[in-house]
């Protein structure tokens, strides 16, 4: 299956260090490598762009929202954004925290006192800075099962009086769902307003996200959303690779909107376009410091843990040479510069987003569909990136 472009715009802006051939010879290379790799798995449907500075550089959609074909994916198509929701939690957690209006030093249990662990005063032991850093001492993505299983957040709270830590807070990574999700009850007691709506007033609005929203109650009433797919077969095309290989097409099957990880809304509840995650990147960026102030971007991006696993990670494992968890983002160092970075996973999407203050330039990619291949992408586009970029005033 060939992709079809369904809508591109490149905006050339001017870079003094950066030929023009180069400039227009990256995003040509770019289009095309994306494109081929979307194809090799046909993925139904996606989005990406590519932020520089405070402009728009590259915007490309491709695909479709389902398997009927009808409606074509363009930049404002809505995604779920999966993990990519956790830099918006913390975000707004750490607004708070420099406003004076939440202590991040606060444990856990000053917002949820029914939550308790199986070591005696361990649960007291978990404050908000370590939700927000995953060092919290849990296992990592403790009970996540449990949101499949269509269990009330309350009923899985009361489970974790059978977890004993694996560490103290602080002393070790484990990466966490249910646990980020409770975020939204301390920001909700500090600001007596909702989670979602907090987040539409301080940032969707403020950046003008006009797509993004929290929760599946408002993805579900929105007519432009990317439907979520899952693999159903390999087929073999009887075509086989240089190496000999079989070359196999990807059969993907439409599925419904799954509810369990909207209910940890600060893990993975936000929804939003390729567009909205534009704005969002020029504004970590440093250009828009009346919503995002430098003094925030600092705290968020400071490397908190270490996340040594990161750098086994395939296709960016000969590039990283270091890699930590700060608040809500992943903090890497990739071929001597560092990238802000995050991914998130649900069933039926996938979603990349990263950006470099020293090469100031951001990137994000979405698919409708359970695919690796995002993987590769987002890695290939860092490191071509790099090559263009580097040393760019």
């Amino acid at each position: 299956m060939l992709f079809r472009f369904l809508s591109v715009i490149f905006i050339l802006c001017s870079i003094s260090n950066v030929n023009a051939a180069q400039y227009n010879s990256f995003k040509k290379k770019l289009s095309n490598s994306i494109n081929t790799e979307l194809n090799k798995f046909s993925v139904p449907g996606a989005a990406y762009v590519v932020v520089k500075g405070d402009k728009v550089i590259a915007i490309e959609s491709f695909g479709y929202t389902d398997k009927t074909n009808k409606q074509k994916i363009n930049e404002n198509t809505v995604f779920r954004l999966a993990s990519v929701s956790k830099p918006f939690a913390a975000t707004i957690a750490t607004m708070l925290s420099q406003e004076k209006k939440l202590n991040l030093s606060d444990p856990i249990t000053k917002f949820l006192p029914n939550f308790a662990l199986a070591s005696k005063g361990a649960a007291e032991k978990i404050q908000l800075t370590h939700l927000l850093s995953h060092s919290t001492g849990l296992m990592p993505n403790a009970y996540d099962n449990l949101l499949h299983e269509n269990w009330s957040m309350a009923k899985i709270i009361s489970r974790f009086d059978r977890v004993t830590p694996i560490c103290q807070p602080a002393k070790c990574y484990g990466y966490q769902n249910i646990a980020y999700g409770f975020l939204q009850p301390a920001i909700e007691a500090v600001t007596k307003r909702s989670y979602a709506s907090l987040l539409q007033e301080r940032v969707f609005t403020p950046l003008k996200m006009d797509n993004a929203s929290v929760g599946i109650d408002v993805f579900l009433t929105k007519n432009n959303t990317a439907q979520p797919h899952i693999l159903r077969k390999r087929v073999k095309t009887g075509k086989k690779t240089r190496a000999g290989k079989d070359i196999r097409r990807y059969v993907w099957r439409t599925v419904n909107v799954e509810p369990d990880y909207y209910k940890v809304a600060p893990a993975a509840g936000v929804n939003a376009s390729i567009t909205d995650l534009s704005k969002w990147l020029i504004a970590n960026l440093g250009n828009n410091p009346e919503v995002l102030s430098p003094a925030l971007l600092s705290e968020l991006t400071t490397p908190r843990i270490k996340t040594k696993k990161d750098l086994r990670r395939r296709y960016w494992r000969e590039h990283l040479t270091d890699a930590h968890y700060g608040y809500g983002w992943r903090i890497y160092q990739f071929a001597g510069h560092p990238i802000i970075y995050h991914s998130g996973w649900v069933a039926g999407y996938r979603a990349d987003i990263g950006y470099s203050p020293t090469l100031d330039i951001g990137f994000a990619i979405l698919i409708n569909a359970e695919s690796n291949v995002i993987n590769k992408i987002s890695s290939d586009f860092w490191t071509q990136a790099q090559q263009v970029f580097d040393n760019v005033d």
